[in-house]
C-alpha cells in the first residue's frame, strides 16, 4: 500500500464576519498519496485556493482533520522571484529561510538547477529570463527545500498559451524524474488531464469533491503526447459535462 502524503477527513471551513457565516469548503474527503499527481478543477470561485491554503496549514478548518505525512512546497501563481537576487540566490532562498543554508544543500539545489538547464543562468537576474524560465527557477526553488508533496496554485496561468504548453511539460518532466507528491490545483480541464493521475472535480460553492477519476493513460505521462491521444477528448467531454451539468 502506497503512503498517503495528505489526507481531508471530512473538512468543513467556515468564514466568519460580525454579520454572518459562510462556508467556504463541506465535507471535504480525499487523499493523495506518495508519487501521485492529483489535479483539482471546479467552478470559478468555488473555493480551490481556499483548499490548497488548508493543505498548506495557512488556514484551520473549522471541523474535521488533515492529516499530513511531511512537508510541503508552495509555487504560486506567479514566479515571484526577488528581481535584486540573481536565479541562484533566488532558488537559495528557502534554505536561508529554513536554516538549512549547508554546503551540502546549497550543492544539491545547484545540481537540481543545472540537472533542468539554468546552469548558466545562475548569475543571472530575473528580468533577463523569459517567463518559462522564471517558472522553472521558481520550481527548482521549491524543490530546494525537498518538500514531500508540492502544492502549485495555478502556476502556468500568468504565461502565454505556447509558453504555457512548453513549460507545463518542462515542470511535469521534473516534478515525474524527481518522484514528488503533486496537489495542483487548475481551472484549465486540459490542463488537469494532460498532467495528472488523478483528478477531481469540486462543486460550487461550499466545496465538496463531486466527482473523482483515475486517468487511462498508462505509461503516457508526457503533457504534449497525451494532448494527442484519443483519450484525451474523452476525459476533456466527461470533465465539462460534470462542471458544467
Amino acid at each position: 500500500m502506497k503512503k498517503q502524503i495528505l489526507r481531508f477527513s471530512d473538512v468543513t471551513l467556515a468564514y466568519h464576519t460580525v454579520r454572518e457565516e459562510t462556508l467556504a469548503a463541506q465535507h471535504l474527503t480525499f487523499s493523495v498519496d506518495e508519487g501521485e499527481f492529483v489535479a483539482v478543477i471546479g467552478p470559478s470561485g468555488c473555493g480551490k485556493t481556499t483548499l490548497l491554503s488548508l493543505a498548506a496549514g495557512l488556514l484551520t478548518p473549522s471541523s474535521g482533520r488533515i492529516t499530513r505525512n511531511g512537508s510541503c512546497g508552495y509555487m504560486l501563481q506567479k514566479d515571484e522571484l526577488f528581481p535584486w537576487r540573481t536565479i541562484e540566490k533566488n532558488i537559495l532562498l528557502p534554505l536561508e529561510i529554513k536554516h538549512s543554508n549547508t554546503a551540502e544543500n546549497r550543492e544539491k539545489a545547484r545540481a537540481l538547477a543545472v540537472k533542468y538547464g539554468l546552469g548558466d543562468f545562475l548569475s543571472a537576474y530575473p528580468s533577463q529570463l523569459s517567463g518559462g524560465m522564471r517558472q522553472r527557477a521558481a520550481l527548482i526553488r521549491t524543490l530546494a527545500s525537498e518538500p514531500d508533496i508540492l502544492l502549485l496554485d495555478e502556476p502556468f496561468s500568468a504565461l502565454d498559451y505556447q509558453t504555457r504548453l512548453n513549460v507545463t511539460a518542462d515542470v511535469s518532466d521534473i516534478i515525474r524524474r524527481e518522484g514528488k507528491t503533486a496537489l495542483l490545483i487548475t481551472h484549465d480541464i486540459s490542463e488537469a488531464v494532460s498532467l495528472a493521475d488523478r483528478v477531481l472535480v469540486l462543486t460550487k460553492r461550499p466545496a465538496r469533491v463531486a466527482y473523482e477519476h483515475d486517468l487511462d493513460f498508462g505509461d503516457v505521462k508526457n503533457p504534449l503526447k497525451r494532448r494527442e491521444s484519443a483519450q484525451f477528448s474523452k476525459w476533456f467531454e466527461l470533465l465539462w459535462k460534470e462542471l458544467n451539468g
